[in-house]
């Protein structure tokens, strides 16, 4: 499998990473590898506002299982690694939905400029195409174990220690705060965890469905 690119953002580390994609308007760079990265790779590629990437899941260490824990159901509850978005697959393969903010260009050519990707910074990339909302879009699709999950969000409160952040650092900061990074079987109301984004760390802690921030670096 060849890659044709790479993703550059701001989630050097796989924790506070959006479990899906479109949940947090983060930006991320497509960064075309330089055999790929010519205008005519790209010709009319702006005509569409989102994209399905395909990308490779480079930190699942570990063999794959049949059957998968998904952190949604608490970790307790087994289900079949086909019926899960689970990183640990037979090859390792994700598929991410992303809206294309524009196009740039970049020192080896041209570059893609998304936005609400779930993607690790370095994530390799190994196809990009057009999204097709007559066809890719179908409005009575359900969506089993994980519809419970669609409306969770968690209120941030401390919000002022972020004030000397970039306002739009501050805004994905929060915006994957309030999507829950913490594992579901995780619910120590006493327990500090630690988010990095972009260069900052944050820390907090969660009880029932209020999360403050405790410090910032």
């Amino acid at each position: 499998m060849i890659e044709i690119a790479k993703i550059e953002n701001g989630f050097k580390d796989k924790f506070g990473i959006p479990r899906q994609s479109g949940r947090v308007n983060n930006l991320s760079k497509i960064v075309l590898l330089k055999e790929f990265a010519s205008a005519d790779a790209i010709r009319r590629i702006e005509e569409f506002s989102h994209l399905w990437i395909i990308f490779g899941f480079s930190k699942a260490e570990g063999k794959f299982s049949l059957t998968v824990r998904p952190p949604r159901l608490g970790g307790n509850e087994k289900v079949g690694v086909f019926a899960s978005r689970s990183p640990f697959r037979p090859n390792n393969l994700g598929l991410s939905s992303v809206k294309l903010e524009r196009v740039e260009d970049g020192k080896n050519g041209k570059v893609l400029i998304v936005s609400g990707a779930d993607l690790l910074d370095g994530t390799p990339v190994y196809d990009i195409k057009p999204y097709l909302p007559f066809t890719d879009c179908h409005e009575n699709a359900t969506c089993g174990y994980a519809g419970e999950f669609v409306d969770y969000k968690l209120e941030v409160i401390n919000q002022e220690l972020l004030s000397n952040v970039q306002s739009d650092i501050k805004n994905d900061i929060v915006a994957c705060l309030s999507e829950d990074p913490r594992p579901s079987y995780q619910d120590d109301e006493d327990r500090i965890y630690a988010m990095d984004y972009s260069g900052i760390n944050v820390k907090f802690k969660v009880k029932d469905k209020t999360l403050t921030i405790v410090d910032v670096k």
